[in-house]
């Protein structure tokens, strides 16, 4: 533990969308666990950052350790734990962030129980993601990181083609977009988001476990987007060099992978999917 923090209190919480429940990791002395309605929220490990228990944070954070070296200046949409800009910070000093999270009881126990305060150059904006990201400037954000969920399903407002533009507005231009988005079989969602994403930025790349991609079973999609090149062989090695040895999707493949599938516009009458009952036991 930092010194004066206090050691936090498992149990649950209640916050201003229902109620948060903190367990601890029973296998690592400083791991905590952020859960809501039974479904893993966000994990950090208050004296190792760099330590990523789920696997979709790790391909995040292999695109993530591939962009130039030195500091960089985040903005994420959907806040939970913070495990991304504690490991930025961690991995990348003198960085800056930008959180946007619009459940205020949420920041505050994560403040609280999870040393928040440790994470140094980080400001956090209650809002939801689109009325937050209307407040920060054109061109400011080597990153942003999407990763908003209700409960374990993305709003699809953060999903269209008119909060795309708004993200490519806060980017600069050689910055990056990751997108962590949930899908199960048939993969309709992702297909359309990937179609989404392709209509603003020029590169892209889904990343995702085999047995994700092919509709096999439900799980996280992550999806990396720039106006410039992005490291596609690099971070096809790194990710099929982790633990699940995920494929990185990109180019012609990524075109067959959309399938002609319609970009999301505001209005549409699009239904972000539910994982089904035993995806969290």
């Amino acid at each position: 533990m930092a010194r004066g923090q206090r050691e936090p209190m498992p149990g649950l919480y209640p916050v201003t969308f229902g109620e948060i429940e903190l367990l601890r990791d029973l296998d690592r002395q400083d791991g905590w666990v952020l859960s809501k309605d039974g479904v893993p929220q966000s994990y950090v490990d208050l004296q190792d950052p760099t330590f990523l228990e789920f696997e979709y944070v790790r391909l995040m954070a292999d695109v993530i350790d591939l962009l130039p070296e030195g500091p960089l200046s985040c903005v994420h949409v959907g806040g939970g734990a913070c495990t991304i800009p504690r490991y930025v910070s961690a991995t990348r000093r003198e960085s800056r962030h930008i959180v946007i999270e619009p459940d205020g009881l949420l920041v505050n126990l994560v403040r609280e129980q999870l040393d928040l305060r440790s994470v140094p150059r980080l400001k956090v904006i209650v809002a939801g993601g689109r009325e937050g990201t209307a407040k920060v400037w054109d061109e400011t954000a080597d990153l942003i990181v999407l990763d908003a969920f209700t409960g374990a399903t993305m709003p699809v407002e953060l999903a269209t083609a008119e909060y795309m533009g708004d993200l490519a507005r806060v980017l600069r231009p050689g910055g990056t977009l990751l997108i962590n988005l949930a899908d199960g079989k048939g993969l309709a969602f992702a297909r359309r988001l990937v179609a989404t994403v392709t209509g603003t930025f020029r590169h892209v790349a889904l990343l995702a476990e085999p047995g994700i991609l092919r509709g096999r079973r439900f799980g996280n999609l992550i999806v990396a987007a720039s106006r410039t090149e992005l490291p596609m062989d690099l971070l096809t090695r790194r990710a099929a060099g982790g633990l699940t040895q995920a494929r990185c999707v990109h180019g012609e493949a990524l075109t067959n992978f959309v399938a002609g599938a319609a970009a999301i516009k505001d209005g549409d009458p699009v239904l972000a999917p539910v994982p089904p009952p035993a995806v969290f036991g």
